[in-house]
C-alpha cells in the first residue's frame, strides 16, 4: 500500500502540546498564524478573501531556495518537463476584523510531481531524482499579493488525487515569523480532459479521484482551483488569506 503523504505520529491536544513544550514553546505555537476553513461563496463579502484549511506537507518538499516563476525546467541541464501549460497564481492576504489586506514580501513554494507522477530531488522507492530540482521554485508576493508561475498540469500517482504543494512562509526578516503548508486540488472533469492528452494518456487511468483521497477528504473542497483554458493549456488563480499574522 502507498504511503505517500501519511501523517505520522499522533495528533496532540492543545493541553497536551503545552504540557510538552512549556510555556516558551506555547508563545511560539500562539505565533502561528490561525487558520480555519471558511465558506465563501462566489460574490459575497465581507471577506474578499478566504482562510483556507492547512494539510500535511508530505514527504516530497525539498528546500530549494530555487527563486523562480518558470518551474518546469531542470537547472542542471534546461531540460524541460512535457505537459499541458499551467499559469498559477497565488494571492496571499491578511484576514483581520472581516478586513483583508495584500500580504507584499511572502515567500511562496510550490512543489509537484510531472506527467509520470515523479517529483525531483528525493530518493523514492518509485524513482531516484537526487540532485534534480525540476517543477519546484519560490515567488515573492508583490505589493499585490500575488506570486505567479507557469508550470504544468500535474499527473498522479498511486494513492493520491492529482494536487500541487505549496508553502508560504515569512519575509526573512520578519520576526516572530509564521509558516502554512497546503496542497491545491483540480476538478474531475478538468483533469480527464488534460489526462486525455499526450504525455498523460500513455500512463493509463488513473488510480485515486478526489473523492477516495484521504487527505483531500480533510479540507479539500476549500482548496480547488478554479481553472480556465487558454490558448494551449489553462490558469488558475488562488486566493488565500492567513489570520493572526
Amino acid at each position: 500500500m502507498d504511503t505517500d503523504d501519511r501523517t505520522i505520529g499522533q495528533i496532540l491536544s492543545r493541553r497536551q502540546v503545552v504540557a510538552l513544550l512549556g510555556a516558551s514553546g506555547y508563545a511560539m505555537l500562539a505565533r502561528r498564524p490561525h487558520v480555519r476553513a471558511l465558506a465563501q461563496g462566489v460574490g459575497q463579502a465581507p471577506p474578499a478573501c478566504v482562510v483556507r484549511p492547512q494539510q500535511t506537507e508530505g514527504p516530497y518538499f525539498v528546500d530549494t531556495q530555487l527563486h523562480r516563476a518558470d518551474i518546469r525546467s531542470d537547472p542542471s541541464d534546461g531540460t524541460i518537463k512535457a505537459g499541458v501549460p499551467l499559469a498559477l497564481g497565488i494571492v496571499v492576504s491578511r484576514l483581520s476584523e472581516q478586513a483583508c489586506t495584500p500580504l507584499p514580501g511572502v515567500m511562496v513554494d510550490i512543489w509537484q510531481c510531472d506527467a509520470d507522477g515523479v517529483y525531483s530531488g528525493v530518493q523514492d522507492p518509485r524513482f531516484s531524482t537526487l540532485n534534480q530540482k525540476f517543477l519546484r521554485g519560490y515567488q515573492l508576493t508583490g505589493a499585490d499579493g500575488a506570486a505567479r508561475f507557469t508550470t504544468i498540469y500535474p499527473g498522479w500517482y498511486q494513492g493520491r488525487t492529482v494536487h500541487i504543494h505549496f508553502k508560504l512562509r515569512s519575509p526573512a526578516t520578519q520576526r516572530p515569523g509564521y509558516e502554512f503548508t497546503s496542497q491545491l486540488y483540480f476538478q474531475e472533469s478538468v483533469t480527464d480532459a488534460v489526462f486525455a492528452k499526450a504525455p498523460y494518456a500513455a500512463r493509463g487511468r488513473r488510480s485515486t479521484l478526489n473523492a477516495n483521497d484521504g487527505i483531500f477528504r480533510r479540507g479539500g473542497a476549500e482548496l480547488m482551483l478554479a481553472t480556465s483554458m487558454q490558448d494551449v493549456g489553462y490558469a488558475a488563480t488562488f486566493h488565500v488569506a492567513l489570520e493572526g499574522v
